[in-house]
C-alpha cells in the first residue's frame, strides 16, 4: 500500500542519517536545521515525531532553545508509512520513544528512494541503549553523534542522568528532570544509586 502511494524516487538517493546524543546536545536542533535546509532547496519534506511528547508543543517539533518546524504527531512507526505522501525528504524526531519497527519503516522510506533524518536519544538515564536508535544506526549510511556540555566538569557529556526519583525507561522532562554529563560524572553518579 505504501509503495503504491509514492511516486518512486531514485532508489540511489534513498538513505538514512541519525542524529544522537544526550539530552541538551542538540539533536532537534541539527534535524530542523537539515530540514530547513531540505525546504530551501524546494524538496518536498514531511516530519514526524512521536504523539507522546507534547512538552513544548502539541503539533511541532521543538528544540531546547525554541527553534521549531511543523510536524505530524503519530502513536506508531506504522501510522509514518500510512501518512507520507509524495516526498523526497522525510524527518523524524525523538525516535527512541517509537516502537522497533521504526527500523524497517526507515528501511522502506529509504529503499523507496527517499532521504531519511532521524533524530533521537541514543542511551536511556541509565546508559542503556534507547529503543530503536541502536537498529536505525546499524541500517543509517550516515550518523552524527552530538554532544552537549557536562555541567559537572565541563567536558564533554554523552549521558542523560535523570535527578527525579522513577525507574520507568520512558520520562518526559526538561532540566527540572535530566542533565547532562561526561563519562566519569555519570559513572559517579550511578555508583551513589546503587
Amino acid at each position: 500500500m505504501f509503495l503504491e502511494q509514492l511516486k518512486p524516487n531514485d532508489p540511489h538517493r534513498g538513505h538514512v542519517e541519525v542524529i544522537c546524543g544526550s539530552m541538551f546536545s542538540g539533536k532537534t536542533e541539527e534535524l530542523i536545521r537539515r530540514l530547513r535546509r531540505a525546504i530551501i532547496a524546494r524538496q518536498k519534506v514531511e516530519i514526524f515525531k512521536p504523539k507522546i511528547d507534547t512538552r513544548y508543543h502539541e503539533m511541532n517539533i521543538v528544540s531546547h532553545d525554541r527553534q521549531s518546524i511543523a510536524s505530524i504527531p503519530v502513536h506508531s512507526s506504522a501510522e509514518i508509512l500510512d501518512k507520507v505522501s509524495k516526498v523526497e525528504v522525510v524527518g523524524i524526531d525523538e525516535a527512541q520513544f517509537f516502537d522497533e519497527g521504526l527500523s524497517d519503516v526507515c528501511q522502506k522510506l529509504a529503499n523507496s528512494g527517499i532521504r531519511v533524518i532521524v533524530a533521537g536519544l541514543d542511551m536511556d538515564y541509565l546508559g542503556k541503549p534507547f529503543g530503536p536508535i541502536p537498529g536505525i544506526m546499524a541500517i543509517a549510511e550516515y550518523v552524527t553523534k552530538v554532544h552537549a556540555i557536562c555541567i559537572r566538569c565541563g567536558n564533554l557529556a554523552n549521558y542523560s542522568h535523570r535527578t527525579v526519583a522513577g525507574s520507568a525507561q520512558i520520562l518526559l522532562g526538561e532540566q527540572d528532570s535530566y542533565v547532562s554529563l561526561c563519562r566519569a560524572c555519570f559513572n559517579e553518579e550511578r555508583m551513589k544509586a546503587e
